[in-house]
């Protein structure tokens, strides 16, 4: 339990003590209300919550996305694998401290039923995985509550669910609103979080899109974003074009013959953890794919942190980013 938790729960407990011993007449109203069940979508699925109180956030996508709400009482911890960068970075940086964390590799079954968690956020292939035997089935039948990004439904089997990847990001939020009885607070985040996009869609540069190549990682195919990650959202809105966005999917590997082909104007760089930018950008420079193409040549870098190009409420620091670096582009 956190130290904020334990404030909050001896303050309860001892106002109720108060009131009893003053005869008052007082009923669990505030405990029945938070045992009561609310219907939410969990990709394409309709699911029965209650309000979680031990909640396990995976990656930083997950907890930016508690934390904004306003949940950290409600989250026990977090798992943090390599490739995120430290939370400290995080505009919630005093949020995470006041949880605890509890791993630093892949979200895993024994993870959770070690923290007794009550509920577990992560995406669908990307936390949760049938090869790693951890999916919102194995958990349900665990009596372990689950979510799942919005964005990252596109696959899921049985129950797929295909949204735009900012839509999705304002699905989450308020699911995760009514989950946790905070819809007034997630009607504002979200509304602030759109009022932000608009702004930078109204300033985007007119004209031909600037076309634009997410390099993620790969040496002998590249590995890239397709149109079912925030990064497709965070290119377009700007004013640019991802150049794979005829493509449907999320996270995905192409040729090189095709990054060529679409000769990009500007390469976004996704930069994380084991994967440094610098070394990204020295190889692109190096390599006959692609020390030609016009991104290259110019020098148009553009770098996007982890927690910008992956499902949350930084992929608007993204955008806000990238939409001032297209505006600013020398053509």
């Amino acid at each position: 339990m956190s130290h904020t938790r334990s404030i909050a729960v001896g303050s309860a407990l001892a106002a109720t003590l108060l009131l009893a011993g003053c005869g008052a007449d007082v009923d669990s109203d505030g405990a029945a209300k938070a045992s009561e069940k609310v219907t939410v979508k969990r990709c394409g699925e309709s699911v029965p919550y209650k309000v979680p109180q031990r909640a396990v956030a995976y990656e930083g996508g997950s907890a930016d996305k508690l934390f904004s709400l306003g949940l950290t009482e409600h989250v026990h911890g977090y798992v943090m694998p390599p490739a995120n960068p430290p939370v400290s970075e995080s505009p919630w940086a005093s949020e995470y401290a006041k949880v605890k964390m509890l791993s630093d590799d892949l979200l895993n079954k024994e993870i959770v039923v070690e923290a007794k968690s009550d509920f577990v956020v992560a995406g669908w292939n990307s936390g949760f995985s049938d090869q790693r035997g951890i999916t919102p089935k194995i958990l349900d039948k665990l009596g372990i509550q689950s979510f799942m990004h919005t964005e990252s439904c596109f696959n899921y089997p049985g129950h797929p669910q295909k949204v735009t990847p900012f839509k999705a990001l304002y699905s989450d939020l308020e699911r995760l609103g009514k989950i946790f009885k905070v819809e007034k607070k997630a009607d504002q985040v979200v509304g602030d979080l759109k009022k932000r996009v608009a702004a930078v869609k109204k300033k985007a540069p007119k004209g031909d899109r600037v076309p634009v190549f997410l390099y993620d990682s790969g040496t002998d195919q590249p590995f890239t974003a397709g149109s079912q990650v925030p990064p497709n959202d965070i290119i377009k809105t700007a004013g640019g074009r991802n150049v794979f966005d005829k493509l449907d999917a999320r996270w995905t590997q192409v040729n090189w013959e095709a990054v060529t082909k679409a000769e990009p104007e500007v390469v976004i760089i996704f930069d994380y953890g084991d994967q440094p930018a610098k070394k990204k950008i020295e190889f692109l420079k190096k390599s006959p794919h692609t020390k030609e193409l016009p991104a290259v040549r110019k020098n148009n870098f553009f770098v996007l942190d982890y927690n910008e190009g992956i499902s949350g409420p930084r992929n608007i620091d993204g955008l806000e980013k990238f939409g001032k670096y297209l505006r600013e582009l020398k053509r």
